[in-house]
């Protein structure tokens, strides 16, 4: 059944993916005839481009460097002080390197 709620009333939508650009069609918003129902509309909400830093996350998370490669790993960016989504959560790829494969 949830499948069936997605197609009733989402439908695919080119999406800004942080770190990665757009990727046509990657993710959903509500279909035109729901438009009462979405915030975005309602409140006039834009979301801007994401604030540049030097973090290389993009490029981490598609396998083309790896974390320490990163000029803020374990510099301006660790756990405690996230600067990239890689470093936010527990299962991101620098967090996770961060706790298991760093050399100190």
């Amino acid at each position: 059944m949830p499948k069936k709620f997605i197609e009733d009333y989402l439908e695919p939508h080119d999406e800004a993916w942080r770190g990665m650009g757009t990727i046509p069609k990657s993710g959903l918003v509500l279909k035109e005839k729901y438009a009462p129902f979405d915030a975005r509309k309602k409140f006039n909400i834009s979301v801007g481009e994401p604030r540049k830093t030097k973090c290389r996350c993009g490029e981490i998370i598609r396998g083309l460097i790896a974390p320490e490669e990163c000029a803020l790993f374990n510099r301006g960016c660790t756990p405690a002080h996230p600067i990239g989504p890689c470093m936010v959560s527990t299962e991101g790829t620098c967090s996770a390197h961060y706790q298991y494969m760093r050399e100190d």
